[in-house]
């Protein structure tokens, strides 16, 4: 029951963020609403590294943060986010169709170094650390739309742009 859960839970949000990332305008992938703000190429790159993140929950025990850049160069064509997400998007739902409920259940540890920032059965990372965080940042990335005048889909009903509002 709970592979069931979190398989449909995984798809419906891998989906509404796609729809995101195909409205990126090329145009402005360097821009951003604020000093302290990832630009719009920036932040559709951090949700590519969240989709890896997932991955990384499915196939190892843990996930070290010292082990892996700070920062990852931003993507600046709209094509290269959306055929990287895609190509994740295989991996994510093979490895979810692979496991099993016991694999689901098993301890999954976020590190930095010696120093444990969590410790949780892997589906609850999974949905934490990899789904409600890819929610938070392309809510962020349908600000940045707004704020450039680019219609903002819906993704639990029709947005302002899809209602006529």
């Amino acid at each position: 029951m709970v592979k069931q859960w979190i398989i449909g839970d995984a798809k419906q949000e891998l989906s509404a963020t796609r729809r995101i990332l195909e409205r990126l305008p090329e145009e402005h992938m360097s821009w951003k609403p604020h000093e302290k703000s990832m630009t719009l190429g920036g932040l559709a790159t951090h949700l590519i590294n969240i989709l890896n993140w997932q991955i990384s929950i499915l196939q190892y025990p843990e996930f070290d943060l010292a082990a892996v850049p700070l920062r990852r160069e931003a993507l600046q064509r709209p094509n290269d986010v959306l055929e990287e997400f895609d190509a994740n998007v295989v991996k994510l739902e093979q490895l979810l169709a692979e496991c099993d409920e016991a694999a689901l259940g098993e301890e999954w540890t976020l590190r930095s170094s010696d120093r444990i920032i969590l410790r949780q059965p892997r589906v609850t990372a999974l949905r934490t650390f990899g789904i409600s965080h890819m929610i938070h940042h392309r809510a962020q990335l349908g600000v940045y739309l707004r704020l450039l005048d680019i219609p903002v889909p819906g993704f639990y009903g029709p947005s302002a742009d899809e209602a006529g509002s």
